[in-house]
């Protein structure tokens, strides 16, 4: 790959237990996250990602307060949703809390935007289920000319669901070059398509199944970005759920009744299945969950890479109330232990590309 490997971490800021038969508070989760966020820079991770929710479940609501917060106790680490719920926000407001972060972290600050997997943010801000498609479609174009703006004024005719604006110069700019922007991807052939059609680096959302199952996703934006005479290669990267401990039984143990519990409550509000320990453990070993060992994750992470031609892959660990003491174990085994394997693994031509 000529690229450069990029590894971080998601979290949804999900309320952990407290240690003590409870939950903990929604303001020291707020505090955790971003400790969270600084250890992830000091092993040496490229990247700590949020997602934005509006439910009891979660305590990060605007990613890019907490983001900015981080920002000033880091140095090298990038820092992005995971992801902006581009459809019930403002792509003036968005550009421009983002810009604040990137200027507190010297240039540091990635936006993820995407519909979002829950919908609750829609009722909430005004806006109806029935133009879900329209609303990321309208935002999404409005954004990226704010974006290939930058410093000069923008003009944007206005269109059903944004405003219109005309030679204005948004505050404060990007410092240096711009604000880099990914589109994430659930599913959607068009989805992807549109990633290429603006010329923005690809995220794959992939919570289940064998991560290689998407690479006809793949293949199309290729496609897709060469048709539209895109210059260079495209960015791909992918996120999964996973947790990392001392060895592969360890993981899976403290991992599975949080898989459980947030799984079964998800499950009712949209009809799943209840989760099983069958269902768990085929996902473990053949699935999108890299759970396990150092070496067990590496292994996985970097074979899956391969075989999506990707180059940058985030583990969401959060998973309903695992510890917030787990979580900091586990991204400090992940920055330490297996980032570095995934890297060698990578770079080695030896190293299979994973099949299932």
């Amino acid at each position: 790959m000529s690229q450069p490997i990029s590894i971080g971490i998601d979290t949804f800021g999900d309320v952990t237990e407290d240690g003590r038969g409870g939950t903990t508070p929604y303001a020291q989760t707020v505090r955790d996250v971003v400790d969270e966020g600084v250890l992830t820079d000091q092993v040496g991770l490229d990247t700590f990602n949020l997602g934005e929710h509006h439910r009891d479940d979660f305590a990060v609501s605007a990613p890019e307060v907490v983001l900015g917060a981080i920002a000033a106790r880091t140095s090298h680490v990038h820092l992005s949703s995971a992801v902006t719920v581009l459809s019930s926000d403002d792509p003036v407001r968005v550009f421009e809390r983002f810009s604040e972060v990137d200027a507190i972290s010297g240039g540091r600050a990635e936006i993820i935007v995407g519909r979002g997997s829950f919908i609750e943010s829609f009722p909430l801000f005004g806006y109806s289920l029935q133009d879900y498609e329209q609303l990321f479609n309208e935002k999404l174009a409005m954004l990226v000319e704010l974006l290939k703006a930058g410093k000069k004024p923008v003009t944007w005719p206005g269109t059903k669901f944004t405003q219109r604006i005309k030679e204005t110069r948004i505050y404060p700019p990007i410092e240096h070059g711009t604000l880099k922007t990914w589109v994430a991807v659930g599913g959607s052939p068009e989805s992807v398509i549109r990633a290429a059609k603006y010329r923005l680096p690809l995220m794959l959302a992939i919570i289940g199944g064998p991560p290689v199952r998407f690479r006809p996703f793949v293949d199309l934006y290729r496609k897709a970005w060469k048709q539209l005479g895109n210059p260079g290669e495209p960015e791909i990267g992918f996120h999964s759920p996973g947790y990392i401990a001392e060895n592969d039984a360890e993981a899976a143990t403290e991992y599975f009744a949080h898989y459980v519990e947030s799984n079964a409550r998800l499950g009712k509000e949209r009809g799943w299945r209840p989760p099983t320990r069958e269902a768990y453990e085929q996902e473990v070993a053949h699935g999108a969950m890299m759970v396990g060992s150092p070496e067990t994750v590496a292994r996985r992470i970097a074979g899956n890479m391969k075989a999506l031609g990707a180059t940058r892959f985030d583990l969401k660990q959060s998973m309903g109330r695992l510890s917030h003491a787990k979580q900091m174990a586990s991204i400090e085994l992940f920055g330490t232990k297996v980032a570095p394997l995934i890297r060698d693994y990578v770079a080695d031509p030896d190293f299979p590309a994973a099949t299932a």
